[in-house]
């Protein structure tokens, strides 16, 4: 597979940096923890590292809210801090790929307090600023994602400024030359330190309609639902302009060598392929979230599997996302025996997976005590908050499950589950039946089966209610994954002569020999190799 570019064949691993290891015993993760958990990420079989942000922040959305595009907020280290953690992370042949937020700064960082002090400042035109509607209110009916309008009023020069999120986040007007270029300078400026990639925060936000109408009323949105969807965003996202911008992004990547450009993008299939630019001069790898959205159904999975094949561009690699920061895990979505199966379906799809920290020893949801909420969307529209998929990794047994150092360490800034004192990684390294077992011999097989990490996809339908069954193939090799969502024990056909079993999500079975029928428990997964 050495022919083929390294985020293809690859794995990526999400870390959120609060949450991965605490090294000065302040409760939160830091960048000299990542580091030292750098020997986890190569033990497990990844390849690459992705950091949520790191920069200096006050901190209103936990580092999306960036004051310096080009710093490390003293919370998480220093540059020196990042340097050595890029230099070991290369020593051990993993890629470091950072966060890159380019839709909207902090309010204090000093672009906005420049382009706030007056209606004729030079960077009035860096953010998104116009006049009152006819009524004195907000210029129209955009709505934050983090609840409420998406126009906060200036007081001082009377206009309204535009922030997507919260109103400490102000959009940069991307239609500004100036600010691509102070971007593009970013970028260059951490590839210069050695950054493998980026992935570009709500990337399919950066365009906004020029004449700034009103989006259309979405009548099928849900009661109780984020106030975000009551409208279709028609004309706050999604233009046609952003592709542009993504291929000048594309463009100062080249200069770098095998560098990659994900692209965060919650839409249909039918746009989210979009991304992939014409003539693939967009994003490499538009993030697939569509694992989170489709119901948890045999059914549901094969045909969303089959559609997006079928709507890749020519050339375009597919990629596949069970969780990340912003959404439930996904052993609270599905239980703990599916996400076994889970876990075999994203490390086998034809594509590059990204695994999220946690997922690997089965976190699950970790209730946040009542007033200790620390997510601000949670506080604008409560029931829609985040904090339970970003809570602390559990490495051991030990007093606050390992995660911060020194017996006076501060408590850990958001909660451990409560069975943190057996669900860590200590305790499942040397367990066969464990879920941390079985992520590191998928990953395994990814490294030792080119078919599974570079070939083809096939489905294979077997007519038989709750199952998924495809194939990997490349050159002569063929495997075959066999995936029970139901909660029945199944026997399968295998028509097609001899197999092997590879590896089940039920320990014991490895090398086991299946002819004429596969038996399958209920919530098991096999990868079968024919003979």
């Amino acid at each position: 597979m050495t022919d083929t570019v390294w985020w293809k064949r690859g794995t990526v691993y999400q870390v959120y940096p609060r949450s991965f290891q605490d090294t000065n015993g302040d409760g939160v993760g830091d960048l000299p923890g990542i580091t030292a958990r750098l020997d986890h990420l190569a033990w497990l079989g990844v390849d690459a590292v992705w950091i949520s942000p790191i920069y200096p922040s006050p901190m209103a959305d936990f580092g999306y809210d960036v004051a310096d595009y080009c710093g490390i907020d003293p919370l998480f280290g220093t540059l020196a801090d990042f340097d050595a953690l890029v230099a070991e992370a290369h020593r051990r042949k993993l890629r470091v790929i950072l966060d890159f937020v380019p839709n909207h700064s902090a309010i204090t960082h000093p672009w906005f307090t420049e382009s706030r002090a007056s209606r004729t400042s030079p960077k009035r035109d860096w953010y998104i600023w116009r006049d009152p509607g006819p009524d004195g209110g907000p210029p129209n009916n955009w709505l934050s994602n983090f609840g409420g309008p998406a126009w906060t009023l200036d007081p001082a020069t009377g206009q309204y400024y535009y922030h997507a999120f919260l109103k400490e986040q102000p959009d940069l007007n991307w239609r500004n030359p100036a600010v691509r270029e102070a971007m593009h300078a970013v970028l260059r400026f951490w590839l210069e330190r050695g950054v493998d990639g980026f992935r570009v925060d709500v990337i399919w936000h950066l365009m906004k309609d020029p004449a700034f109408r009103d989006n259309p009323v979405n009548p099928d949105a849900a009661p109780g639902a984020p106030g975000i969807t009551r409208f279709l965003q028609v004309y706050s996202a999604d233009r046609p302009e952003v592709f542009d911008v993504i291929a000048g992004m594309r463009a100062v990547l080249r200069g770098y060598g095998e560098r990659v450009l994900i692209g965060e993008i919650y839409l249909p299939v039918e746009r989210l392929v979009a991304y992939y630019g014409p003539d693939l001069t967009g994003a490499d790898l538009p993030f697939n979230f569509q694992l989170i959205q489709t119901p948890w159904r045999a059914e549901a999975v094969v045909d969303l599997v089959a559609r997006y094949e079928a709507a890749l561009p020519p050339g375009g690699w597919p990629n596949w996302v069970l969780g990340n920061h912003d959404q439930p895990r996904i052993a609270a979505r599905v239980g703990e025996a599916q996400a076994r199966i889970a876990a075999m379906l994203l490390l086998t799809l034809r594509g590059t997976p990204t695994l999220y920290y946690g997922d690997e020893i089965g976190l699950g949801h970790v209730p946040i005590p009542p007033g200790g909420a620390r997510d601000p969307w949670e506080r604008n529209e409560p029931g829609h908050g985040r904090d339970p998929e970003r809570t602390p990794m559990q490495w051991d047994d030990s007093p606050r499950a390992g995660f911060c150092a020194g017996s006076s360490a501060a408590e850990p800034w958001l909660p451990l589950s409560e069975d943190w004192a057996t669900r860590n990684v200590e305790a499942q390294r040397s367990d066969p039946a464990s879920m941390l077992t079985l992520h590191r011999r998928l990953l395994a097989l990814r490294r030792d089966h080119a078919a599974l990490a570079v070939g083809d996809y096939r489905g294979v339908p077997l007519g038989v209610e709750g199952v998924f069954a495809y194939e990997r193939v490349l050159g002569g090799e063929v495997l075959r994954m066999v995936l029970n969502f139901g909660g029945a024990a199944r026997s399968l056909p295998l028509p097609d002569g001899g197999w092997t079993v590879l590896l089940s999500t039920r320990p014991g079975r490895t090398g086991e020999a299946a002819r004429a029928a596969l038996a399958l428990d209920a919530a098991e997964g096999v990868i079968l190799r024919r003979e």
